[in-house]
């Protein structure tokens, strides 16, 4: 099915969803994405990650009539009782409360693992419970590990470099129980580098591409962790939303209980990167376009290359990326220097 049909879809007959995380750069993007379908939305965040602005941020985006159908819970998927709380009544669960970032679970593994595995499983169960007809969760390419292998796809994953990685495949791994011994559907989607608007672009964990456009107009140069030749493939948040309501709503059997790399099948190095958002951010601040980044050592953990096969994603689910990453870094760029100017 064509995501234009599931959209007309989901319009003609609304569904009920729970999106954890609600508050974070993907979360608050998916909330309104289902808003602007006329979809009643249940949110979930403990703010450890996410932010208000985010919320008020949708909320001037989609009106105070959208608006009204949303339900916002502040409380933690480490919290059973909460869990439960949030899925009563729900049909689609999109979760994608996490404790991301490869740094961080190395500096602090326990809390990484206590939100994770210890809250994924609780919202399993919660949503088992409740008898939620799709659960929808967010997994990472960091589950790919040290596997060399280009492009990466879904049935080959090597060693975990991180402790991040690891919860991220226990994840999955948990998924694939509950659908064996308890018939409970789930997909998982391996997300690329993902980014775009409301992605935060200040803290120690901030991600790479908000980071760099905010050090930019900032004056600032950014730093470059290795020689620059380190490559990702980064995906545009449109992509994202697509894959999961393209999950969300699959019909085909053989689609459900599985992983997917939710990516654009290209390589971008960390210097072409640099050079890319230095270019865009130059139409708007043309001195910019004389920065050049610095260097740093390797970051541990890292892994070197990535690259995401996409044929399984566009196979079973339909997916079909709408932005590659010259467009999503312009419109990205655009909303920054907006958020920027009335700053």
């Amino acid at each position: 099915m064509k995501i234009d049909e599931i959209k007309h879809g989901l319009r003609r007959a609304p569904k009920r969803w729970l999106v954890t995380g609600v508050a974070g750069f993907i979360g608050a993007n998916l909330l309104e994405a289902l808003l602007e379908l006329d979809q009643e939305v249940v949110g979930l965040d403990n703010f450890a990650t996410g932010h208000r602005r985010n919320l008020d941020d949708v909320q001037w985006s989609v009106g105070e009539e959208a608006w009204a159908r949303f339900r916002f819970v502040e409380g933690d998927i480490r919290d059973l009782d909460t869990c439960r709380a949030v899925c009563e009544s729900v049909d689609i669960v999109l979760h994608q409360a996490a404790l991301g970032s490869v740094p961080r679970s190395i500096e602090d593994p326990i809390r990484t693992n206590q939100a994770n595995i210890d809250g994924f499983l609780n919202m399993l169960v919660a949503a088992r419970d409740a008898g939620v007809r799709r659960f929808v969760y967010a997994a990472s390419s960091s589950t790919y590990g040290d596997h060399p292998a280009l492009p990466k796809r879904e049935d080959v994953v090597g060693r975990p470099l991180s402790p991040y990685a690891v919860t991220k495949r226990v994840n999955e791994m948990y998924a694939e129980v509950f659908a064996r011994v308890y018939g409970f559907a789930s997909i998982g989607l391996r997300y690329f580098n993902i980014f775009g608007r409301r992605q935060d672009p200040n803290g120690a964990y901030a991600a790479v591409i908000p980071r760099w456009i905010g050090e930019l107009l900032a004056g600032r140069r950014p730093v470059i962790f290795g020689d620059g030749k380190t490559s990702r493939d980064f995906c545009y948040i449109d992509n994202a939303i697509q894959a999961n309501l393209l999950a969300a709503m699959v019909e085909d059997e053989a689609a459900v209980n599985q992983v997917y790399n939710i990516a654009v099948n290209a390589q971008t190095s960390l210097y072409e990167l640099f050079t890319k958002i230095r270019e865009a951010l130059s139409v708007y601040v043309p001195a910019l376009g004389e920065v050049e980044p610095e260097y740093g050592d390797f970051r541990p953990g890292d892994v070197r290359h990535s690259r995401a096969s996409i044929d399984k994603a566009a196979a079973l689910l339909g997916y079909a990326p709408t932005h590659d990453v010259d467009a999503g870094l312009s419109e990205t760029v655009q909303w920054y220097f907006r958020k920027w100017e009335r700053r």
